[in-house]
Order: C-alpha cells, then structure tokens, then sequence
C-alpha cells in the first residue's frame, strides 16, 4: 500500500476539523487556500452557502504592490485586505479554518494581519 502524500495527509487533516468547524450567518468561517505561488481566503456562511467576503494574492489591488505573491509579506496584505472587507461588511467574528495546513508562516501571517484589520477568532 503506498505511503499517503502531504496533501491526502492535509485533506484528511481538513476534513477531520470540518466535522466541527462550521459557518454561520453570526459566526462566519474564514476558510485559507494556499499554494506554492498564491494564497487566498475567504469568509463563508456555510448555512445558506454564500461566500461573504473574499481576499487573494491574485487580486489586482495586492497583486500590484508585489513582485512575488508566495510569500509572508503578502499573506500579511491578503489578511489585512480580507479584515479591512469584511469590517466594513459588518462581520467582525469568524471561526478560523486552516484547510488542513500547519499554523506556521503564510498562514499565522494571514491570520496576524485579519486581526490586526479588526476580526476576532
């Protein structure tokens, strides 16, 4: 039998916390996708299965001001962005979702500069 990868590991991971992990319209979860060249991050209400608020490296207002979007500066921004959208959507609490990935670097920068912007989790 083959050895699982590091992704099957971290889906597993992932689908393991989302048995308790839930959105709701009051308490909202700020789900993190990241990959090798990009991160992004989006507030779901996963009772009615809207996405709320969304930010990412790939947008043009943070893809501008970085030369390389993989890296922890620009988690930073797509976590300020993120709060900075998501404040001014009325949303100032969120239940934090990792996706199944270690709380280190981009991540823990992301989550640093949602708080910072003014969400709670």
């Amino acid at each position: 039998m083959a050895k699982a990868s590091r992704n099957d590991r971290r889906l597993m991971r992932h689908k393991r916390v989302r048995k308790d992990v839930s959105g709701t319209p009051d308490k909202p979860r700020l789900s993190v996708y990241r990959s090798n060249n990009n991160i992004s991050a989006q507030i779901i209400d996963d009772v009615n299965g809207n996405t709320l608020v969304s930010a990412s490296t790939l947008d043009k207002e943070i893809k501008g001001d970085f030369t390389k979007t993989g890296n922890k500066e620009a988690a930073k921004k797509v976590g300020l962005e993120l709060g900075k959208r998501a404040i001014a959507k009325g949303i100032e609490e969120v239940a934090f979702d990792r996706g199944g990935y270690i709380y280190h670097g981009r991540v823990k920068e992301l989550a640093e500069g949602a708080r910072e912007a003014g969400l709670k989790f």
